[in-house]
């Protein structure tokens, strides 16, 4: 219970902040709302391609891709303010109080699941705007923004870690620009993954990004595969937990150099 309760405590901190800057969540939905608003007018016959086998709107396909890229997107830059932290000193006097390690990272990690949530409901509803519908109704609405938060939060933790590992803004800018756009476009997020490549489709079995898509798209369809929800849901789960060790045990290395 400790652990859970320096953990709200810490988001509390996080959100705080958050709050007094809110422009934020503005800042990284520009480019989401450019992939969701303008790809999807300028490519949306793409749906008319054989073999696309999408119902509705191109733009009611792209929103879980759409989706996906804002949490990983805004989520991969969180190491940035760590590093801020650090050089501030505001890590170290944290050292040495009484919270608990585990709780400095997972209280970032909340507080950039809450983000990708309000963001991920603002592209929700102006896709809804502009005449999206989504067959799996709520539950399946719910269930994208859940796999939305997942993916956000494990991207976080793998900034965070680099952030601790690197300590410089510059490397980690590098590091994760150096993933964060390769896993766009080796996914399904803009196309359908038949029409795919089948080198693409391959690597992209492996992308966590994809599998937030799929399990995004597939919730949201007149017909859900629950199966397929879950399984990519797990995948995610798991890389959660993977990367979030990996942040957490940076950031035990990095205590120990201070």
């Amino acid at each position: 219970m400790t652990l859970v309760r320096h953990t709200l405590y810490m988001t509390g901190r996080h959100l705080r902040e958050l709050w007094r800057q809110p422009w934020f969540v503005g800042v990284t939905l520009v480019q989401p709302v450019i992939w969701l608003l303008l790809f999807g007018t300028l490519f949306k016959r793409v749906i008319e391609i054989p073999g696309f086998h999408a119902h509705g709107s191109y733009i009611a396909f792209l929103v879980p891709g759409v989706v996906a890229m804002s949490a990983m997107f805004s989520s991969g830059w969180s190491g940035m303010a760590l590093i801020e932290d650090v050089n501030k000193g505001v890590t170290d006097r944290f050292l040495v109080s009484p919270v608990r390690r585990e709780a400095l990272i997972a209280g970032r990690l909340v507080k950039e699941a809450v983000v990708v949530l309000i963001q991920s409901v603002i592209i929700v509803c102006l896709a809804l705007i502009v005449g999206a519908t989504f067959p799996g109704g709520l539950g399946g609405v719910i269930v994208l923004l859940a796999v939305g938060a997942v993916l956000g939060a494990a991207f976080g933790a793998l900034s965070n870690g680099f952030a601790l590992i690197m300590r410089q803004e510059e490397a980690l800018i590098g590091a994760m620009q150096f993933l964060l756009l390769p896993l766009t476009f080796l996914s399904s997020a803009f196309l359908a993954s038949n029409l795919i490549p089948h080198g693409m489709r391959v690597i992209s079995d492996f992308n966590p990004l994809n599998w937030a898509v799929i399990a995004g798209r597939a919730a949201t369809s007149n017909s859900p595969d629950w199966g397929l929800v879950a399984s990519r849901a797990g995948f995610l789960l798991a890389l959660l937990a993977l990367l979030l060790a990996f942040a957490t045990r940076a950031f035990r290395s990095y205590q120990r150099s201070v």
